[in-house]
Order: structure tokens, then sequence, then C-alpha cells
């Protein structure tokens, strides 16, 4: 067995899902989660079949975020993950709930805007996600000056009143 690390390509602001399923429907079924969940979302999606073909399949409302989608999938190469891209102004926190309750979804690996790395572990058979480095290592405590910050940002993005 060998240990990889393959590190996300994307802008800096934007949002994305990683996670692993289990059939090659997902493609379709988390398409139909997001357009159902969020009106006019932009999304790319790809995911990595792990039998068969052994293709990428992607899907999508944007083609620039289904092109990068389809990238990152193929540098993660491993089976039956898949990664999604937001759009700008479209956000996990809207959309993981939906993609949870995608029958064939097994599980999130993260849901971020932070750089991140994934942990892959490679044997003849293939590639595996063992996890993820998602963002900086954490510094400290907060003080309560940073309690207050933390919920000032909450309630000027609109999450708390």
């Amino acid at each position: 067995m060998e240990l990889k690390l393959v590190r996300i390509e994307k802008p800096e602001a934007l949002n994305f899902v990683l996670g692993q399923s289990h059939f090659i429907k997902t493609v379709e079924d988390v398409h139909e989660a997001l357009v159902t969940t969020v009106p006019g979302i932009r999304f790319g999606l790809a995911f990595c079949e792990a039998s068969g073909p052994s293709l990428v399949r992607a899907t999508g409302t944007s083609e620039e975020l289904v092109e990068l989608a389809k990238k990152n999938a193929l540098a993660l190469r491993a089976g039956h993950s898949f990664i999604l891209f937001l759009g700008e102004g479209f956000y996990p926190i809207n959309v993981l709930n939906a993609i949870k309750r995608v029958p064939e979804v097994c599980r999130i690996f993260c849901a971020t805007a932070n750089p991140v790395e994934v942990i892959l572990a490679e044997t003849e058979q293939g590639r595996g996600i063992l996890g993820v480095i998602d963002g900086d290592k954490t510094k400290g405590i907060e003080t309560e000056e940073d309690v207050q910050a933390r919920k000032a940002l909450l309630r000027a993005i609109g999450y708390k009143i």
C-alpha cells in the first residue's frame, strides 16, 4: 500500500463537498437533489465509478464547474468518491442535508471553501480516501472578543438574527 496526498485545485472562495457513494445512479440523484433544494443553483459534480469502465461521470448546471469537478475527480481517482463544486453565492449549509438524504451517499468527508488535501491509500486494486486535511492547524482557544466577533459575523451574513 502506498499513501498519496492530492490537493484539491479550486479558486480560493469556492465551496465544495467531497463524499463517498456506492452506485453510478449517484450522478443523477445528487443532481436532482440539488436543483430541487435550491432553484437556480450553479454547480458541477463528478463521480469516480469503481467498476466496469471505471470512468469519471459528471453533471451540473455550470460547464465551468463541471470541468473543475472532473479535473479534481480524475486527480483523486478514488472509487465511488464524488466531488461537488458550488457556484458563487451557493453554500454547503444549504444542500448538505439534501445530499445526505440521497440513498447512495455513504459519507461526507468535508464541505468547505478552505484549502484541502485528500489523504489516499493506493493498492494494486485501486484508491480509497482515508481522510482530509481541511484548512489550517488550530492555533488556540477563542477569547471573549473572538466570541463576539463570531456572533457578529453570523448576524452580518444573515445566519442569525
